[in-house]
C-alpha cells in the first residue's frame, strides 16, 4: 500500500522540515516501485515555468518511464489526503499549472520514445508519446516518411500532450482547425490512475474532455496525430502594416478564401515600432542573413506598434517554375 506520511513541523524549523520532506520522498520512491526515477534533491527545474510568475518547490521530480509510471504516481496522490501531482511538459505554462507545491511533478519528456506511423482508413497518423516534442515529431515524420502534421504550434519545443491539453493553434488552424481537431486517438491516465484508450467512437466523453481540457480530466500519455504529405518547398513572406484595420481586413480575406486560392499558412502578430532587439524592427526579418528591416519606410503617422501578416505557400518539386514565381499574380495567391 502506498502511504504519504504527514508530519507537523514548525514553520521556522526549516532544516527539520527539509529533512522530513527528503525522508518522505525517499519512502514514497521506494513504495511506488517505478521503472523510472524520482529526484528528491535536484528539483529546481520543476519549481519554475515559462511565465516566471510563481515558483513552488516540489517534494520530488518524477521521471516516469512509461504510462504505467504515470498511473502509479496518480494513484499515490489519490490515496493520500495531501499529496498533489502535476504533469510538466517543457515547462511552458505561465501561471504555475505545471508545478506542485511540496507535491510531485512528473517530467513527461522522460517517457519512452514511442513513435510509429500508422494508417487509419488510408489516412496516415503519427502514434507518439505525450512527452515528445513537436519539433522531434516533425523531423521524424518529414525525414523518414515525407509527411508532416496538418496542424502544429508556431513554437515547436512543446510537448504533444501539453499542446493537446490546451488547443494548439498556429497559421494552419484556419484551414485544418487547431491540433485538438487533428487527433484520432488518445491514451489518457485519469484522475483515478486508470490508463484508458479513447477516441470519437471509444470513450468519447473522455476523448473530448481531455482534448483542450487543461489536464483537468486526465494526463495525455500518447496520441495519434493526423499527417499529410510534407511540401518540398515553402515560400515564406511577412507583410508589415501600420493600420490595424488594413491588417485585419487582409487577414480575414486570406483565411476565408478557398484552399486553392489562398496561402497554406496565415497568421499575424504585433511588434514594437522601435529598435528593440526582441520585439521591435529586428524581429521582422525571417533570416538573420536578410537585409534588416528598413524603418524609413514607416510613415510618420504610425503609432507605437506595427502589425505583421506572416504567410507561407507550399510547393512540390513537380510544380513548374513559372508557378513558383507567380506569387501575387492571377491565380492561387492573388490579393486584392
Amino acid at each position: 500500500m502506498i502511504a504519504y506520511l504527514e508530519r507537523f513541523v514548525h514553520g521556522n524549523d526549516v532544516e527539520s522540515r527539509q529533512a522530513d520532506e527528503e525522508d518522505d520522498c525517499s519512502s514514497l520512491c521506494d513504495a511506488l516501485d517505478l521503472q523510472g526515477s524520482i529526484d528528491c534533491v535536484a528539483t529546481g527545474l520543476a519549481g519554475k515555468d515559462f511565465g516566471g510568475v510563481y515558483s513552488f518547490k516540489p517534494l520530488g521530480f518524477v521521471k516516469p518511464a512509461n504510462s504505467d509510471d504515470v498511473a502509479r504516481v496518480v494513484k499515490a496522490a489519490l490515496r493520500s489526503s495531501n499529496l498533489t501531482v502535476a504533469a510538466r511538459g517543457n515547462g511552458h505554462s505561465i501561471n504555475g499549472q505545471a508545478m506542485a507545491d511540496r507535491g510531485l511533478v512528473m517530467d513527461m519528456r522522460s517517457m519512452e520514445d514511442h513513435f510509429q506511423v500508422v494508417r487509419i482508413n488510408g489516412t496516415p497518423y503519427a502514434d507518439v508519446s505525450g512527452g515528445a516534442l513537436w519539433e522531434d515529431v516533425l523531423k521524424r515524420c518529414v525525414l523518414d516518411f515525407g509527411l508532416a502534421p496538418r496542424s502544429w504550434t508556431d513554437y515547436l519545443s512543446l510537448t504533444v500532450g501539453g499542446t493537446l491539453s490546451n488547443a494548439g493553434v498556429s497559421g494552419q488552424a484556419f484551414r485544418y482547425g487547431p491540433q485538438t481537431s487533428n487527433v484520432a486517438e488518445l491514451e489518457v491516465v485519469t484522475g483515478k490512475g486508470d490508463i484508458i484508450i479513447c477516441s470519437e467512437a471509444q470513450n468519447p466523453q473522455l476523448f473530448f474532455a481531455a482534448l483542450g481540457g487543461l489536464g483537468q480530466f486526465g494526463i495525455i500519455t500518447r496520441a495519434k496525430v493526423e499527417l499529410q504529405p510534407a511540401p518540398d518547398k515553402v515560400r515564406w513572406i511577412r507583410v508589415v502594416y501600420t493600420e490595424f484595420e488594413e491588417f485585419s481586413r487582409d487577414a480575414e480575406l486570406l483565411v476565408t478564401r478557398q484552399e486553392n486560392d489562398s496561402f497554406d499558412y496565415v497568421e499575424g502578430f504585433v511588434f514594437l515600432n522601435s529598435d528593440d532587439p526582441s520585439n521591435g524592427w529586428p524581429s521582422v526579418p525571417l533570416d538573420p542573413q536578410q537585409a534588416p528591416f528598413d524603418p524609413s519606410r514607416i510613415p510618420a503617422t504610425a503609432g507605437s506598434v506595427l502589425y505583421c501578416l506572416e504567410v507561407a505557400l507550399h510547393y512540390r518539386d513537380t510544380d513548374h517554375p513559372s508557378t513558383v514565381d507567380a506569387l501575387g499574380s492571377s491565380g492561387r495567391c492573388r490579393t486584392q
